[in-house]
């Protein structure tokens, strides 16, 4: 399991991404599963059990600690670990997968670039970030970068609903470096939640993550 990529911000929050590579027997060997956690993965097919045992393993390894807690489900299917402080967020992408704790509210998105998201861009894309967000920058990756902001966001929030265009609004930002960082707002009703948004471009590989303000 190859570390991609290991981030400490100095106020509590961390993330990893790594690469997958080991089989679920070995998953399931390093990982005390509590009875809750064996509920919810009996369920599961193949792909989704390696998906939930691989987040959960780099999760633990995240904490630093030798016995883990239990990582479950609210009632919105938001994950968070008992008895523990730290919110938590998970993603993953093919082979990637990529976990962040921190002491505020937080999500974490990672995708591989496709083309697939030139047909949905109408769905996520907001007139004013069209406006504002690419500026002669590379339309996929962009769109990799809006789409994470806001499904990060939409993991922060934590609940369901949400409309990625007209609910949520990200803040321009520049890619030239293969990293950065904006602002985002979610939108409901008279509220409004505003977030740190920070990203990482690791060649087709875009990672996404949000704290709340």
């Amino acid at each position: 399991m190859p570390l991609m990529t290991h981030w400490e911000d100095g106020s509590g929050t961390e993330w990893a991404v790594w690469q997958t590579t080991e089989t679920e027997e070995f998953f399931r060997s390093a990982l005390t599963l509590h009875e809750e956690e064996m509920r919810e993965i009996d369920v599961l097919n193949d792909r989704k059990k390696y998906e939930w045992l691989s987040s959960r393993y780099l999760l633990h390894m995240l904490s630093g600690r030798e016995i883990r807690g239990a990582c479950l489900k609210d009632e919105y299917g938001k994950p968070y670990l008992t008895n523990s402080d730290y919110f938590i967020s998970l993603s993953h992408s093919r082979d990637m997968v990529a976990a962040i704790a921190s002491p505020q509210v937080c999500g974490i998105d990672i995708q591989y670039k496709v083309d697939k998201i030139y047909r949905i861009k109408d769905r996520f894309v907001s007139d004013r970030e069209k406006e504002t967000c690419f500026n002669g920058q590379d339309e996929n990756t962009v769109l990799h970068v809006l789409w994470g902001a806001k499904e990060s966001m939409y993991k922060g929030y934590g609940k369901k609903g949400l409309d990625f265009r007209s609910q949520m609004q990200v803040e321009a930002f520049d890619i030239t470096n293969g990293y950065g960082k904006t602002t985002g707002k979610v939108t409901t009703g008279e509220t409004e939640q505003y977030y740190d948004l920070r990203f990482r471009i690791l060649q087709d590989l875009v990672i996404v993550y949000a704290i709340h303000l």
